[in-house]
């Protein structure tokens, strides 16, 4: 080879390396651009308003529903606007569903969301935490939530909602797990608001808590209330719930938010119908388990007639009948 063969060859050499390079740094660049960009969820059809309680509080409300209606949208989420950002209080039920939520916050204010205050793990309520996640917003949730996170029944039912919801629950959903899991109440300031968490311990669930927007005097229940209608009661301690209950009955609140349903602007009536229900079914059910009777005879002669009008009395009751009538039959026992 001769000399300006070999300069040439040389030159030739340097210009793929250098081509190469560029190419890869191109492609490292589209690489980081696609992983900046926002991620894409399945749109959803649903009517979601986000309705002001008071000067800081809005809420969107869920229809009441089985969890796979109206594309998951059957709970309740909370936002409190603040002078330092926003506190979401629940995730809803898919992601689709949190990201919506978050086009209507985006409508309101351009602050960013901080924290999420998780009321309980149960799907309807979590299943949409991986959009606030994903902003890096601080999300709390109590003692208990990790049991659900650890469980069989957690896996199975994501799994289920990813046939049954699908595409606003797939194979790109996943649980998040909280920042910070706790067990006592706390109080924080967020710009101009103050707001305290309650634990209530596992009413409805395996844990709960509320939060409590302090210059507004509105509370966020989550599911330990529930606003005119029969709650579902699932694995909750009924004993404790009626227990919380009767302590929230003094409380002088302007509104409460219930994890299903409508803004209760008469709060204490809530919490009263609620309670009274609670109180009903474990004074019948007690009595069944005291004098050893099988549970349908005894379901069957109960006079129903003060809650068989309200919402959800059809699809709930019975079941949660027999769940306080097994938890009374541990109790008595003194079975865990």
């Amino acid at each position: 080879m001769s000399i300006s063969q070999e300069k040439q060859a040389k030159k030739t050499c340097l210009a793929r390396t250098l081509l190469a390079s560029l190419l890869l740094c191109v492609t490292s660049q589209s690489f980081a651009e696609t992983d900046e960009q926002p991620v894409e969820y399945a749109p959803t059809t649903v009517d979601m308003t986000l309705k002001q309680v008071s000067e800081h509080v809005y809420f969107v409300e869920g229809v009441p529903g089985i969890p796979t209606d109206n594309e998951g949208f059957i709970s309740n989420a909370g936002v409190v606007v603040t002078g330092a950002g926003v506190v979401v209080f629940d995730a809803l039920g898919t992601p689709s569903l949190a990201n919506k939520l978050l086009e209507k916050i985006r409508e309101i204010t351009d602050q960013p969301v901080v924290r999420v205050v998780v009321s309980h793990y149960h799907a309807d309520h979590i299943y949409g935490l991986q959009v606030f996640a994903d902003l890096d917003a601080e999300i709390l949730a109590p003692v208990g939530s990790d049991l659900y996170l650890a469980s069989e029944n957690a896996r199975e039912r994501l799994e289920d909602r990813r046939f049954t919801l699908d595409p606003w629950v797939n194979d790109d959903t996943r649980l998040v797990y909280p920042d910070q899991m706790l067990k006592h109440g706390t109080r924080f300031r967020l710009g101009d608001v103050d707001f305290t968490v309650t634990v209530v311990g596992n009413a409805h669930s395996d844990g709960d808590m509320t939060l409590y927007v302090e210059p507004d005097r509105v509370l966020f229940s989550g599911d330990i209330i529930f606003e005119g209608r029969v709650p579902f009661l699932g694995d909750s301690n009924t004993k404790h719930w009626v227990q919380v209950l009767e302590r929230m009955e003094h409380e002088k609140l302007v509104a409460l938010v219930p994890g299903h349903g409508g803004v209760a602007e008469k709060p204490n009536e809530t919490i009263r119908l609620t309670r009274r229900y609670l109180a009903f079914l474990r004074e019948q059910m007690k009595q069944a388990v005291d004098e050893m009777l099988p549970f349908d005879e005894v379901y069957a002669g109960i006079d129903w007639s003060e809650f068989e009008a309200l919402p959800a009395f059809a699809e709930a009751n019975r079941r949660n009948a027999y769940q306080v009538y097994l938890s009374l039959e541990e109790e008595l026992l003194g079975t865990p």
